[in-house]
């Protein structure tokens, strides 16, 4: 899993499965590019990743999560509902505004 914090006047958290990097899904008017470098973050273990996003998450970031494992991690971290999650070419995908 790849996980990028950007920090400006709000701190946003891209988060990706790292298979999915450097790829394009489309369906419909539906698309995610991940050619960009916005999701091309550090690559973590799931123990890292867990630690980074509960710190995140107690700072009251935003978040945006890409693919099966990222989206699973923030549902079972409570970051994020099922209800949350939109699907394209079958690839979860989830933001988070907090």
């Amino acid at each position: 899993m790849l996980i990028k914090i950007h920090s400006s006047c709000r701190t946003v958290v891209a988060v990706c499965d790292k298979e999915l990097i450097d790829k394009k899904f489309e369906e419909g008017i539906k698309q995610i590019d991940l050619t960009t470098t916005f999701f091309k973050g550090e690559e973590k273990n799931e123990e890292e990743a867990k630690n980074i996003l509960i710190d995140m998450k107690m700072e009251d970031a935003s978040f945006f999560f890409v693919g099966k494992e990222a989206c699973n991690l923030a549902k079972e971290l409570s970051i994020m509902g099922e209800e949350s999650i939109l699907y394209v070419k079958d690839i979860p995908i989830g933001l988070v505004l907090l």
